[in-house]
């Protein structure tokens, strides 16, 4: 093990400090922590060659395995899945096509999505091509709002599955009966959605056709890594759409460590006690609200659900009588202190803050803990 003062000292060198990421499985810090034996078995993959045509084709049969699905392929993270399944359900293997992505003109191009699904990623979908049309209000979708909206140029109807968004709109299993019964395919962004591990069947249980998923979030592969799985004939169209073909996915290259650290990740992933890996979330999650609950108008509880917090995490609240900093202020000096704390605050009412336990290493939350009561106890100004 690697002494705590040691730690991050990779980065210390060219004056990069390391943080505590208390806001989930976020990209933009770092996504998490890769497994040691995904590190270890990219290490050995690297110094051997292989065909990488039949490297994706194996990997592809452990996600289908693991999936319940017919086929899968190995992505350059959740991003670019959503880049391939647009090519997939416009293009399809036919390379014609294919090379003139994303001028998707004469091609069946639109992607039908429901308003309440739209989010800043889905320019993915649009960068292969793909024209997207809103259907319904953004809090609900009638079916006869999807139904009106696929016509003879629908490619296939998105669907998204992320924590805090509306789920008051059309169910995934509505969706697909309308869209299967009009010939067209289901896509599933599911990027952030693990655990739980149920998850990786669940979605082509209700209906989906092609789902993508992080492999560099929950199930904690190598960073750049995501997994693309369903129907075989997508599967094989968003293949041959990706790297190491010549179309639009060959920027989006996974390299043959990476395949091997995804599959190595994703086998361990699926075969771990779940209840047990919960049970260590909500201990640290409750030793945090404990160091915190009797600040005056401060709430703080764990929650966890299906939806919106998919591992016990710490709910804050700056109550009425909360006199302490704002959420900005708040989260604004954890960022710039010694050392620098993140937690999540998108998507969230201006006085709600998550603190995430998942990047949390045991011997930060010490140190979490103090960074944050300092911060609370100081007065505004």
């Amino acid at each position: 093990m690697t002494d705590s003062s040691q730690k991050g000292q990779v980065y210390r060198r060219i004056g990069v400090r390391p943080i505590i990421n208390a806001a989930g499985t976020v990209t933009k810090l770092g996504g998490s922590r890769t497994r040691p034996e995904a590190l270890a078995a990219m290490a050995e993959a690297a110094t051997t060659m292989v065909d990488v045509d039949e490297l994706n084709a194996r990997a592809g049969e452990v996600i289908a395995r693991v999936t319940g699905a017919e086929a899968g392929f190995v992505c350059n993270g959740a991003a670019s899945g959503l880049i391939l399944q647009a090519a997939a359900v416009i293009a399809g293997k036919d390379p014609a096509k294919a090379q003139r992505l994303p001028d998707s003109t004469g091609m069946k191009n639109e992607i039908v999505i429901q308003t309440m699904h739209r989010f800043p990623y889905d320019q993915a979908y649009r960068s292969a091509g793909a024209k997207l049309v809103n259907v319904g209000a953004a809090r609900r979708c009638a079916p006869w709002e999807l139904e009106a909206a696929i016509g003879e140029k629908t490619a296939a109807v998105a669907y998204l599955f992320s924590p805090l968004i509306g789920r008051t709109g059309l169910s995934l299993p509505e969706v697909a009966e309308i869209a299967h019964a009009r010939g067209v395919p289901v896509i599933v962004d599911g990027a952030s959605m693990t655990p739980p591990r149920a998850n990786l069947r669940r979605y082509i249980e209700m209906g989906a056709d092609m789902v993508t998923i992080s492999g560099g979030k929950g199930i904690r592969g190598p960073q750049g890594s995501g997994l693309l799985f369903g129907r075989r004939d997508l599967i094989e169209a968003a293949a041959a759409n990706a790297s190491p073909n010549q179309f639009l996915g060959r920027g989006m290259k996974v390299s043959k460590e990476e395949v091997i650290g995804f599959v190595t990740a994703l086998e361990i992933f699926v075969e771990e006690d779940e209840e047990a890996e919960m049970n260590g979330f909500r201990a640290v999650s409750q030793r945090i609200v404990d160091a915190l609950i009797e600040m005056p108008g401060l709430e703080a509880s764990v929650e966890h659900d299906e939806h919106d917090y998919l591992v016990p995490s710490v709910l804050l609240k700056l109550g009425r009588s909360w006199n302490g900093p704002s959420k900005s202020e708040l989260m604004e000096a954890l960022e710039v202190g010694d050392p620098p704390v993140f937690l999540q605050g998108t998507f969230l009412p201006d006085e709600q803050i998550v603190v995430d336990p998942f990047n949390v290493a045991a011997d930060e939350v010490e140190p979490l803990i103090r960074r944050m009561r300092e911060e609370l106890l100081r007065k505004p100004g």
